[in-house]
């Protein structure tokens, strides 16, 4: 997909998007937290959506995944993740992590592998998605870039 922008928030622009991840049941809770960087994206017909990275180093959590809700269905989330998947290169990133209740499929078909939360660095374990905000079902994914 082409055209898409992409505009990183800052901690005063976060409402917008606490309301679409309330919507889908994500967590909003620690969303000011130092450490998350997340961005808004665009296309020339508005708002597709928006999406993070959390933590520093080489490992970080890819989270706060959310696509409009006219807007899902045309593999505009694809173009997302892969400029998210960008940005976390261009910051030196080499594995991104994720925890997913209800998109396992849908990472596991961008290349995200299924890992044991025996072998999650403990930069990514200390977050407050693997202590607290996800349960211990939700499905712990992890891709090389």
């Amino acid at each position: 997909m082409t055209g898409v922008v992409v505009t990183p928030l800052r901690s005063g622009d976060l409402d917008e998007m606490a309301t679409l991840l309330a919507a889908v049941k994500l967590p909003i809770t620690d969303l000011g937290e130092p450490g998350r960087s997340f961005f808004r994206f665009d296309d020339a017909q508005g708002l597709i959506g928006y999406g993070g990275l959390e933590g520093e180093g080489a490992d970080r959590l890819l989270r706060s995944v959310v696509v409009v809700t006219d807007r899902k269905g045309r593999g505009i989330d694809r173009a997302m993740i892969a400029a998210l998947e960008q940005q976390a290169r261009e910051s030196g990133v080499q594995h991104l992590h994720l925890l997913t209740t209800t998109a396992a499929s849908f990472f596991r078909s961008l290349g995200f592998a299924d890992a044991s939360r025996e072998s999650v660095p403990a930069t990514i374990t200390a977050s407050l998605e693997f202590t607290a905000l996800c349960p211990a079902s939700a499905a712990y994914l992890m891709k090389a870039l």
